[in-house]
């Protein structure tokens, strides 16, 4: 009988935000728009040194200080867990490897600048802040380490002296000995030396928290912009407090952006709860910015050497990767993960015969690293795009052809590759081919006249990307009946301003026959929300809306039971729509608000789909550039995208999604670039010293969609949240890298390709 179908809202309607009206107009709450009748303001006093022995001097002045009520440091806390490190690997000889201390709150060794000494609480933010400026810590300094180059370097200060090496893991992957013969036999052997840039993550709103303890129950809660308080509570519970995880309640508010560094258990929040309790007083921090250039995890750092084995036709034998990714001075929380997780996609979309990687993982003197947007993934693209353009130049090939000779078949598919992937569904020859035509290659070579004749160097890259993510998994989601018949979710991912309100009511809308308005999303409460995986890896909606669709048939079902008991009609021949169930083709009707207020109990919906294997979304960026020889700017004068992410939920939704990352992309290419001095100062801890992608900065995107359904997706979605990042840096390099092979024979520049090393490296040549 007839389905319900709402398609002003449903599956692949342009639906604008409901989420945007509160956010726009300054009616949104984050963590700093809270403040609990009471609240205390803290201020962490952080190492000013990168390597040293400490000793804390006495804290009476500061505890003795106007508004301070507490002074906390490592020694009034030392039953507190440590910091802890979920991924760790099994090395090359089968050990798996160390994991460094790291306290709470440094003890006698501080490892880099910014790392938490001391907590100050007082009345005022004012006052904890002129509290700090009267303790005193004895440095005793230490040979720091702080380029990623010279963690290896035989003498380098050792972050670990205890272990002899700054060597934190290794892991290799792949078959050495096919690849070696593979190499041997080769008819030419493309090799390059790249540069993953060291990023931050300068989201909009920086961290903080407000910590609360209820002496009656025994309870804490936790209040954080978080991408899922799940396992922040599992984590800051079982790990640093050590208590059953039903006493930590963590909610999370709206946030002002994540891109994976606020998944993270940072200091503040566990000393914030142990403050809360033993004041009985709710205790306040915000992070300000430089705070966040010194404190939170950092994203990207890595070296990589890769060759590319080719036969005389341009096709790939093999290929080899060398990697050295920097963990700074600590193994965050995830941060061993983050390379491994490159390396599971370092042959992308080509059929390759053979591969070997070798990656170490490095201590130094820095901020620890962790996952930022795309999570190795961007890596792994940007070093195997970079390469196969090598490659072609090499062999006198064209970007595409090369790639076109070198693409996994659609025949080939479902395709293994050497590192476990399997890659399901695709079309890579075909969205390439989509994207060279809307981007008109063909015609660029009389751009680049043009450009000439204007002093310019102009440049064309591109970039075809594949990455993993939605991996295997699920998500609970439970949509719940009201009495005046509004529907309720309840869900565990956690927007960071995605509009998952948007996409999981167009489903939900969609069943119901109801507008979006009548749907509310309930997210960010451990004590509402069962269990959650949150948000990361582009998994809310490629997880998340099969499970809320399962959840709102299975309340369909319910209310249609129940009306067609009371309008005496088959279920079948009901119908959903205008917020009622209705006898089709007829007036008799009852409202969603009737049912609920007759039901026997209340009514809801609750479904789990599991996912047994990632999704692969893929595309391709091509990226036109004008080169300034004369000042070393570059503009973008072009960009178009073709991306395969199978099934479309929310075509704005997804173009923000995309256009989002891409710009992150281009801010890695071109303008940011952490720099630290060789004393481990952080130089560029401000937005005076760090540039950041501006809209003047980015090009009109166009960006289009040639998709193929996933088949391990129950509705055949991908995942977007992460792609744009991953595809649009190596575009955007190769078409500099392009721009100035052309106009001054400039051999290959690296991230960043500021206005000042583009000149630098064009004077060089001309030189």
């Amino acid at each position: 009988m007839n389905e319900t179908v709402h398609a002003k809202f449903g599956m692949g309607a342009p639906v604008r935000r409901k989420e945007d009206d509160a956010l726009v107009t300054g009616n949104g709450r984050y963590t700093d728009d809270l403040a609990p009748e009471g609240a205390l303001r803290a201020f962490v006093l952080r190492s000013s040194m990168a390597h040293a022995r400490i000793v804390l001097g006495p804290l009476d002045d500061a505890r003795a200080a106007p508004g301070v009520v507490m002074v906390m440091s490592a020694a009034d806390i030392p039953d507190l867990g440590l910091m802890p490190t979920k991924v760790v690997l099994t090395q090359t000889d089968g050990t798996r490897h160390a994991v460094p201390p790291r306290p709470v709150l440094a003890t006698d060794t501080v490892r880099h600048v910014g790392e938490p000494v001391v907590l100050v609480v007082a009345d005022t933010l004012a006052n904890a802040k002129s509290a700090a400026e009267l303790i005193e810590i004895d440095y005793e300094p230490l040979d720091a380490v702080v380029e990623t180059g010279d963690a290896l370097n035989p003498g380098a200060p050792l972050v670990w002296p205890e272990t002899g090496t700054n060597v934190a893991f290794n892991y290799e992957i792949g078959d050495a000995a096919a690849t070696a013969a593979a190499f041997d036999t080769a008819h030419h052997v493309t090799r390059i030396e790249i540069v993953n840039n060291r990023l931050v993550c300068n989201y909009m709103e920086p961290r903080g928290c407000i910590a609360e303890f209820d002496p009656q129950t025994g309870r804490y809660t936790l209040t954080a912009g978080t991408q899922g308080g799940h396992g922040m509570r599992d984590i800051i519970a079982g790990d640093i407090l050590r208590i059953e995880k039903d006493r930590l309640r963590v909610v999370t508010p709206d946030v002002g952006g994540g891109f994976g560094t606020k998944n993270f258990v940072y200091p503040e929040y566990p000393v914030c709860l142990v403050a809360a309790e033993r004041l009985g007083r709710p205790v306040k921090w915000i992070c300000d910015r430089t705070e966040h250039f010194l404190a939170d995890a950092h994203g990207r750092d890595n070296l990589a050497v890769a060759e590319m084995a080719l036969d005389a036709d341009g096709r790939f034998l093999a290929m080899r990767v060398d990697l050295i990714a920097a963990m700074g001075a600590y193994l965050h929380q995830y941060g061993p993960f983050i390379p491994f997780l490159g390396l599971s996609m370092t042959t992308g979309l080509y059929d390759i015969p053979a591969m070997h990687a070798a990656m170490k993982g490095v201590f130094t003197n820095t901020v620890p690293t962790d996952a930022y947007r795309g999570a190795g993934r961007p890596e792994a693209a940007y070093l195997l795009e970079r390469l196969v353009d090598k490659a072609a130049a090499d062999m006198d090939l064209a970007p595409a052809e090369i790639r076109r000779r070198n693409f996994i078949r659609p025949e080939q598919l479902p395709y293994t590759t050497h590192t476990g992937r399997m890659y399901d569904t695709g079309e890579f020859a075909a969205h390439m081919d989509k994207a060279l035509a809307e981007a008109d290659w063909d015609g660029f070579e009389a751009r680049a006249v043009a450009s000439a004749e204007q002093g310019k160097y102009r440049g064309i890259g591109m970039a075809t990307y594949i990455e993993a993510c939605a991996f295997a998994g699920s998500e609970e989601a439970t949509v719940e009946l009201g009495g005046d018949g509004s529907l309720t979710l309840l869900i565990g991912t956690q927007t960071n301003g995605q509009g998952h309100a948007t996409a999981y009511g167009q489903i939900i809308a969609e069943q119901f026959g109801v507008d979006l308005d009548r749907i509310t999303m309930i997210q960010g409460d451990t004590d509402r929300v069962r269990k959650g995986g949150g948000t990361g890896g582009s998994r809310s909606i490629p997880i998340g809306l099969p499970s809320v669709l399962e959840a709102s048939k299975a309340l369909v079902k319910k209310v249609k039971d129940l009306a067609a008991d009371k309008l005496e009609a088959g279920v079948e021949d009901l119908e959903l729509a205008e917020g009622s169930v209705r006898v089709v083709g007829t007036d008799r009707a009852i409202t969603l608000a009737e049912i609920a207020a007759t039901a026997p109990e209340p009514l809801s919906g609750r479904e789990e789909v599991k996912q047994a294997e990632a999704t692969y979304p893929n595309g391709t960026h091509v990226c036109e550039l004008e080169v300034d020889p004369e000042t070393g700017d570059i503009e973008l004068v072009g960009y178009l995208i073709v991306d395969d992410f199978g099934v479309t939920v929310n075509p704005m939704l997804l173009a923000g999604q995309v256009h989002g990352g891409v710009v992150q992309a281009i801010g890695q290419a071109l303008m940011e670039h952490t720099v630290y001095d060789g004393d481990g100062q952080l130089l560029t801890a401000s937005f005076l010293d760090y540039r950041m992608p501006r809209a003047a900065d980015i090009p009109d995107i166009r960006f289009e969609t040639r998709n193929v359904p996933s088949t391990t997706n129950a509705l055949g979605i991908k995942g977007a949240g992460e792609a744009g990042t991953i595809g649009a840096a190596p575009a955007v390099m190769n078409a500099v890298n392009d721009a100035l092979r052309r106009g001054a024979g400039v051999p290959q520049i690296e991230m960043p390709a500021t206005p000042s090393r583009v000149w630098d490296a064009i004077a060089a040549a001309r030189n």
